[in-house]
């Protein structure tokens, strides 16, 4: 059998090689030279096939889940309702653009509760973790060594704060763009300005899910690891007060 095939040396197409020639033309494939090995396991990783965001191998699993602290599980159950809520947000995102970017009553007032959701219970979720227990876990993830070796060592505390920042940005990016775009009054300039904000709410849901996911099975089984009862404890009294306003 012959075969058409890309050198990758030269970057030309090449007619009618044998399948001797294909191996070793496969053989000096400059992707293949440059995988990264796995952390967990000896798997290769090429730049065309990531390792799944969501891989199960890297969670921490030798974390009894049900006995976490309390002011954890109340994180993580704030989570699941910011789960449900992001549903109900992207199914409606996908609708307006299946629609045609056709703004209904029913569209409007799902994304108004969106938008009033996070301001009102995201963000102050992310305060919560923020003031309270990203401090504490970032020193004890430091301590124990679970930090890049950089001149300013970076723990996986300083990755969920720099995603806390990139919820603002998007959130107020697909807002703003949804509210131009409104106002617009050249049909073909809105549908380019709602596909913008669509796609800018898209991202919003995909990495809201991807922190969450990162939190309940990798950030906050290390804090169960790390930190004290006594720690626990002042954390989840600090949170109680923000719960009740107190603190702002």
């Amino acid at each position: 059998m012959k075969y058409k095939i890309i050198d990758t040396e030269t970057g030309k197409r090449v007619d009618d090689v044998g399948e001797k020639e294909k191996n070793d033309i496969k053989k000096k494939d400059p992707i293949k030279r440059v995988v990264e090995k796995g952390i967990e396991k000896d798997e290769e990783f090429s730049p065309m096939n990531p390792p799944d965001a969501y891989d199960t191998n890297y969670a921490i699993t030798d974390v009894d889940l049900e006995n976490m602290a309390e002011s954890l599980h109340s994180l993580m159950d704030e989570h699941k309702e910011v789960i449900g809520e992001l549903k109900n947000f992207e199914a409606s995102l996908i609708a307006f653009q299946k629609d045609g970017f056709r703004m209904t009553k029913e569209i409007n007032d799902s994304f108004e509760a969106f938008f009033r959701f996070f301001d009102t219970d995201i963000l102050v979720h992310n305060r919560k973790e923020e003031r309270h227990l990203f401090p504490i876990l970032k020193q004890r993830l430091i301590e124990s060594g679970e930090h890049s070796k950089e001149a300013i060592p970076k723990t996986p505390v300083d990755l969920m704060e720099d995603d806390h920042v990139k919820f603002i940005q998007l959130a107020s990016l697909t807002f703003n763009i949804l509210g131009l775009a409104a106002r617009l009054p050249d049909n073909h300039s809105r549908m380019l300005t709602f596909d913008v904000a669509y796609n800018s709410g898209i991202e919003l849901v995909e990495l809201l899910r991807l922190h969450i996911y990162r939190e309940d099975n990798i950030l906050f089984p290390l804090a169960q690891k790390l930190l004290t009862k006594t720690e626990f404890s002042k954390i989840e009294e600090q949170m109680t007060f923000t719960n009740e306003g107190l603190i702002q």
